[in-house]
């Protein structure tokens, strides 16, 4: 499908195509809860805030309740008796989750947060030798990421601030180049043990090249690990074939697992049953079979999994099913076409006011590096009073970042053509004209 350019003879017109647009491209939207608008003139928000919290499925409440209710009536009995057993619940989730990434079963699994699994992955990864000690990140980095790496290197008794590499963009520029990065590896790759990226990043929206920096850093005799908080569920992942080490990834954004969600670890097949990588266990890093003989010493299985470590937590885990079930049927190739014309949409709409306000779009421009977010820099006042304006005035929720940007994230399972004209509109009667 062709998307038209942006109609410009007043907001009518404008407002009409958008209409016209989502007859002709509906998402999935009916399929989950919109918040009220808190202002303007619509009954729903024009939700754009995906990319930092995702919209509940409506399937979510029954699928969790079923869960609550095999408890109520089994009490114990449920690990085993339960229409979704207990014991081997994350299973559920293997599968699914790695047809998201573009991994193998034996290569995935579900369990913990974000963060704490990152650090139970530089457990394994991260291993300091010699002149081989630095980690190398992005600037812009989450700071999570930023803390996580600092900190494992103090573990290591590293000076942070000798050991974590922070790659900024050229002057003058928003975004890393590939070829930036993949230079600084082949100059300095004999003192880098860790590259460890977002494979979309937060605060611009930029799509980084993982499978030319995966070679580039292995090259370079690195591990190369990803965050993939801001690209699961967001751009087409091929993580096995790209030969990725290891990666990471949140389940409350693009994934709509619920705040807090669950989060997913891929492990390279080249790693698993590896005897010499240190790793931390606990009961469920054992094998399944021999989990309840209670020996004292553990048999991992060479599979992802003997990086877990805690029982699965199901009331936590059964929204991600719900959720990885609605990616399976829908599909990420459908989602990313859509979310190319959606994004495209409206950075169109906003070419039209940015070219006559304080704002600029720093997101990448090639649509093939970026995934459904753009990224406005605001000129003058402050990034959080205007995402509050836009809230309450005209009931568009979008995601403030200090000190200046605000992020709209046109989400394609569930986001449509008329809120991203709504944010337009919104933001065009926020934000002041100015002459250039």
């Amino acid at each position: 499908m062709r998307i038209p350019a942006a109609e410009s003879s007043g907001p009518t017109a404008g407002e009409a195509q958008a209409h016209r647009l989502d007859a002709a491209d509906p998402g999935h939207r009916h399929l989950f809860h919109v918040p009220p608008a808190d202002g303007g003139r619509y009954p729903e928000a024009a939700y754009l805030a995906g990319n930092s919290l995702g919209l509940q499925p409506r399937a979510t409440r029954t699928e969790l309740l079923a869960d609550l209710d095999a408890w109520g009536r089994l009490g114990v009995e449920g690990h085993l008796e339960a229409e979704r057993p207990w014991l081997p619940y994350h299973e559920l989730l293997t599968a699914p989750a790695a047809r998201l990434v573009g991994a193998l079963p034996t290569e995935t699994v579900v369990m913990n947060s974000l963060t704490v699994n990152l650090h139970l992955l530089m457990v394994s990864f991260y291993r300091p030798a010699g002149v081989r000690t630095r980690i190398v990140i992005e600037d812009s980095a989450f700071p999570s990421d930023s803390y996580a790496v600092r900190s494992q290197a103090r573990f290591h008794g590293l000076d942070p601030d000798e050991t974590v590499v922070r790659l900024t963009p050229r002057p003058g520029e928003e975004t890393l180049r590939t070829s930036d990065v993949c230079q600084f590896l082949d100059a300095e790759g004999d003192t880098v043990a860790l590259v460890l990226l977002g494979g979309v990043n937060y605060l611009t929206g930029e799509l980084m090249d993982i499978p030319a920096i995966t070679a580039a850093g292995r090259a370079a005799g690195a591990v190369v690990g990803w965050d993939l908080a801001h690209a699961a569920g967001n751009v087409p992942l091929a993580l096995h074939d790209w030969d990725v080490d290891f990666a990471a990834w949140c389940s409350y954004k693009y994934l709509n697992s619920g705040p807090g969600a669950l989060s997913g670890v891929f492990v390279h097949e080249r790693h698993l049953g590896d005897p010499t990588l240190p790793r931390f266990e606990g009961w469920w890093s054992t094998e399944a079979g021999s989990r309840f003989e209670m020996a004292p010493v553990s048999r991992p299985p060479a599979t992802v999994e003997a990086w877990q470590i805690s029982n699965p937590p199901i009331f936590a885990m059964g929204p991600v099913r719900t959720s990885l079930e609605l990616f399976d049927s829908v599909g990420i190739p459908a989602l990313r076409e859509r979310s190319l014309r959606l994004t495209g949409y409206l950075e169109r709409l906003l070419d039209e006011i940015t070219a006559h306000r304080p704002l600029t779009v720093i997101t990448p421009r090639d649509p093939q590096r970026r995934g459904c977010q753009l990224s406005v820099r605001v000129g003058a006042g402050s990034v959080v009073a205007l995402a509050k304006r836009l809230r309450h005035e005209h009931g568009v929720i979008a995601d403030a970042r200090e000190p200046d940007i605000l992020r709209f994230a046109p989400v394609p399972l569930y986001s449509t053509y008329h809120e991203c004209w709504r944010a337009a509109e919104a933001l065009a009667a926020t934000v002041a004209e100015v002459d250039r």
